[in-house]
Formats: structure tokens, C-alpha cells, sequence
């Protein structure tokens, strides 16, 4: 038998449902803020994300799915979304628009990892990107939006974390003192870290191996060495955050696993998690469309884990719930079953969710099929029903039961049996 790919998996009804209400939330909220939708290519030349991430992140060195093409261009399988839009954002000179551009994008991302509990090979993010403006006050209003977005869909439990790892002015006198200390304890730093500390310092601070947090909390905060302009931003943006009574913790350590985060970064957290327990993580990105070849862009963004969300909402107390037909339709016989495809076709035309049972089957039979199925209602259709005109409805809950004609049907279950 062939199985789906390790690290990859099927999305089931009636998980589907919940996906699609979450997706649905994510896209009004995201409305009322602003963004549209951009739908970039699920793979895009393999230099856009060495570039773009950077060469020495482990997402570039261990984790990405990459190919030769008949070309033999290197092609990779997206593991993020934001090189993707400023590349198109780019390529099309969209920075043309005198106005900063919101835009969002929601599907799937690919990473060779150890897949776990929150952590497969293939999984889907909701990426936000805001381009053209350096204001603090952006950054305090996507957080704003994403607060509002998770206390929606019933996820309270979280915890903000922030920090600020400077630019490219300030940031290289930390990175000096940074990695002086740690090549210093190089011998106690897990294997991974102990070629970080040389090539790419600041991505030890993100190691979650015990051992090496020993080392990173005796390390020196990026906060002391941030110059005056970083640290305006910075003051202004929690003043922002103050302003909309949004709490949240400064964590001198946070650091992004991408290259090309200055300034503010950001993670929310969930203690109902685990160890995988970051449900966001975004940033300010300026020197990113630089680094692909562009004009100075200023951005902001970040990337929610679809998955992570639904994990939670699954496993605490599932706040949004599977959307179930609305109307069940127990076709009698021949007869029966040729007019309840019509009225079928007429409930839906009027916007109600139908659904129409094709196996011939007793009426108790189709009784259970539908308190199975967790319909609203349920309406027989058979021969006697049809020479009389009428059709017995049933409400499921409390057995509720009417003659309506066909005509009356909708405004019925719109407006309740007894009216």
C-alpha cells in the first residue's frame, strides 16, 4: 500500500471544517485591517532562499527540499513565505504604489525536519507582509490584529515575547563581543553551535539544547549595544503596545532563525504546546529586498502556524466546531428519491446546507444516518408525501415534527418550526 510521505499528512473531515472556519476568521480579520491576498509559487529558485534567509540558517544548510529541474537550476520547495513576496514584490515593482502595501498569504511551506507533535515536513502558515513603512506604530497594529485573530477562535493561554537585535549599524559590535564569548566555551557548545559561533553567531541564541542555554543566559543582551535610533524605535514601539493595554514580556535572547530580521522581533507562545509551543514569530525585515537585488524596502511580517492552531483548538476545548448539514433529505422510493434531488437543488439554490442521501434505505435506517451525521433537520420524501404536498419536517434536538409544503420548507428552518 502506498502511504502518504513521512512528515506529510491527510487533513480529514471533520478537521477540514475547522480548518476552513479558522482560514475564513484569518481572512476577515485580515480584511478589516486592510490586507489583500497575494499567491505566490510553491517553489522558486533555490538562490532566493540562500540569499534571502541566508546560507548559514538551518533552514538553508539542512532543511530545504531542492532539485535539479531539466534546466539544472536548483529549484526548492518554499520553507517560508516572506522571500517569496518581496521577491514579487520586486518583480513587479510594486513599490510603485505611493501607499504601504498590506498583503497576506495563506498555504503550504516545506522543511526537512524531524517531524513531532506540531512539526511536519510539509505544514501551512498565515503570513502577513506590510512594505514601505519603518513607523513602530505598523508593528503594534499587526500585533493588535493578531491578538484580535486568536482570542476569535477561543485561544487566550499566550504569552507575547519581544525583543529588539538592533541593525546593521549597531548590531555588528554586539555580534564581535558575542562571538569572542562564545568561542571562549566553544567546547561546551553542542555541535551545531560550535560552527554557529563561528560563522553566524547570533543563531546560538536560538538552540534549545539545554546545555547550550546554560551558556546563552550568561551571554550579553543585543539590548545594551542597540544606538540611538534602534532604541527609540524600540521604546516606541512598546509604547505603542502600552497604548492598546496589549502585554508582553521583553526577552533579551529572542532571536529569529532568519538572516534577514532587524530591529523588533517577535514570537507568541502557547503553554499548551509542549515543546513546539511558538504559535507566531515575525519581524522587521529592511535589509531584505537589498539582499535580493532590490530598492531599500522597509518591512514587517510574520507567520502563524496553521497546524499549532488547530492543535489547540482540537485538543482544549474546540471552540469552533465542524459546520453539519443543515437539512438531511430521507428520500421514500423512485419516486421519491427523482423529487427530493430537485428539492435538494432548490434549498441549496436558497442557501441552505443539504444534504441527500443516494443508498436506498428504510425510513429508520435513513433516521439514524441522519443523528449520525448531526443534522439540523430532517424531511421525508416518499410516495404519500408526494400525492399530498406536504412533507413531515423533523427538528433533530428535540424530535419536533410538521407537515410543510415545499414551498415553505426554507422559511421554516430559517425562522423556527412554530412560526
Amino acid at each position: 500500500m502506498i502511504r502518504a510521505i513521512k512528515g506529510t499528512r491527510d487533513i480529514l473531515p471533520p478537521e477540514s471544517e475547522i480548518w476552513n472556519q479558522v482560514e475564513n476568521l484569518a481572512r476577515e480579520i485580515l480584511l478589516l485591517y486592510g490586507f489583500s491576498e497575494i499567491r505566490t509559487p510553491i517553489f522558486e529558485n533555490t538562490e532566493l532562499f540562500s540569499r534571502g534567509v541566508g546560507k548559514d540558517t538551518d533552514i538553508v544548510s539542512k532543511e530545504m527540499y531542492s532539485f535539479l529541474d531539466r534546466n539544472n537550476r536548483s529549484i526548492t520547495l518554499r520553507p517560508e513565505g516572506t522571500a517569496s513576496v518581496v521577491r514579487s514584490y520586486l518583480e513587479h515593482q510594486l513599490y510603485n504604489d505611493p501607499q504601504i502595501l498590506k498583503l497576506y498569504y495563506l498555504g503550504p511551506m516545506f522543511r526537512r525536519e524531524r517531524p513531532q507533535k506540531g512539526r511536519s515536513r510539509q505544514f501551512h502558515q498565515l503570513g502577513v507582509e506590510v512594505l514601505g513603512s519603518d513607523h513602530p506604530a505598523i508593528e503594534a497594529e499587526v500585533i493588535e490584529m493578531l491578538q484580535l485573530f486568536l482570542n476569535r477562535v477561543g485561544i487566550t493561554n499566550t504569552e507575547l515575547l519581544l525583543n529588539s537585535i538592533g541593525c546593521s549599524h549597531c548590531r555588528p559590535n554586539y555580534l564581535k563581543i558575542l562571538k569572542i564569548k562564545l568561542i571562549n566555551t566553544q567546547a561546551n557548545l553542542c555541535v551545531d553551535c560550535q560552527r554557529r559561533a563561528l560563522t553566524n553567531p547570533l543563531r546560538v541564541l536560538d538552540c534549545k539544547i539545554e546545555s547550550c542555554q546554560l551558556i546563552i543566559k550568561s551571554l550579553p543582551s543585543i539590548l545594551d549595544f542597540l544606538d540611538q535610533p534602534c532604541q527609540k524605535h524600540f521604546e516606541q514601539f512598546l509604547q505603542y503596545l502600552k497604548d492598546r493595554h496589549i502585554k508582553y514580556k521583553v526577552a533579551p535572547l529572542l532571536v529569529r532563525g532568519l538572516d534577514y530580521y532587524t530591529q523588533t522581533t517577535f514570537e507568541i507562545t502557547s503553554t499548551s504546546l509542549g515543546a513546539q509551543n511558538t504559535l507566531v514569530g515575525g519581524g522587521r525585515y529592511d535589509g531584505l529586498a537589498e539582499l535580493l537585488g532590490g530598492q531599500s524596502t522597509q518591512g514587517f511580517g510574520f507567520a502563524l502556524g496553521i497546524e499549532r492552531i488547530i492543535l489547540l483548538l482540537q485538543e482544549k476545548f474546540a471552540s469552533l466546531t465542524p459546520k453539519t448539514p443543515t437539512i438531511f433529505l430521507a428520500p421514500l422510493g423512485e419516486k421519491g428519491f427523482k423529487k427530493a434531488t430537485l428539492v435538494a437543488q432548490n434549498l441549496r439554490n436558497q442557501g441552505l446546507r443539504c444534504l441527500l442521501d443516494f443508498t436506498p434505505r428504510s425510513l429508520k435506517s435513513a433516521m439514524r444516518l441522519a443523528n449520525k451525521l448531526k443534522t439540523q433537520y430532517l424531511l421525508i420524501v416518499g410516495s404519500e408525501e408526494l400525492e399530498s404536498g406536504k412533507y413531515p419536517l423533523k427538528r433533530m434536538h428535540d424530535g419536533t415534527q410538521i407537515l410543510v409544503e415545499e414551498k415553505e420548507i426554507f422559511y421554516k428552518i430559517e425562522n423556527g418550526l412554530e412560526n
